[in-house]
């Protein structure tokens, strides 16, 4: 049992996680069905954008919705620099008159630094039915050094606008969630995306596969 709990435990600390937090879905639209969808990841890191963009246009495609990543779309300084309002309009409406009617777009809104603790004696204390043992056992906790280990979760929102809604900018659905001590690009996005597209599915915005 101690060994189980060990090991859940460092692989939680560890390895990265995706952690879906809540998500709101539009109550005036109760179909949606896009005809070009344009995928956006608000990002200067170029990798990670191409990476991402990629995986969820083909999460969208398998699922018979036509889906297209900005990066072949919108010039790489279009998101490495900042644009005005009237610059994303005519962003917009430039997009709009290439047939998308649906932008789905993800940003990293905010990073927490955590902390871990262990004292590599954790253990259920039924196991120790005796005083006397379980402190003949455990006294060394005193005299061996603790130590903490940080890692940062990263909090990342993904929002669907329908482009032909009220005022061009309708929001269909927003989903939150945190992403845990991101080790690896690859894998992270694909557990990202899987998140994504299965909360979609949940939620009838998106048919399965």
């Amino acid at each position: 049992m101690r060994k189980i709990i060990i090991i859940v435990f460092l692989v939680l600390i560890s390895c990265s996680t995706t952690r879906f937090v809540d998500s709101w879905r539009n109550p005036e639209i109760t179909t949606f069905k896009p005809e070009k969808v344009l995928i956006i990841g608000m990002t200067d890191n170029l990798t990670a954008r191409k990476i991402f963009e990629e995986d969820l246009k083909n999460a969208f495609v398998q699922r018979n919705i036509n889906a297209i990543e900005s990066n072949t779309v919108l010039d790489d300084t279009f998101t490495s620099s900042k644009k005005s309002e009237a610059e994303i309009d005519e962003m917009i409406n430039e997009i709009s008159k290439e047939g998308f009617d649906a932008v789905v777009i993800t940003a990293v809104k905010g990073v927490d630094e955590k902390i871990s603790y262990d004292d590599g004696y954790y253990t259920v204390g039924y196991r120790w039915s005796r005083f006397g043992r379980y402190y003949y056992r455990y006294q060394d906790i005193y005299y061996t050094p603790r130590y903490y280990d940080t890692y940062n979760v990263y909090h990342v929102e993904t929002s669907i606008y329908n482009l032909n809604g009220a005022e061009n900018k309708l929001l269909v659905w927003v989903g939150a969630l945190d992403l845990v001590n991101p080790q690896k690009i690859t894998s992270t996005v694909k557990d990202y995306v899987d998140s994504i597209i299965e909360q979609l599915e949940m939620e009838n915005l998106i048919k399965k596969y």
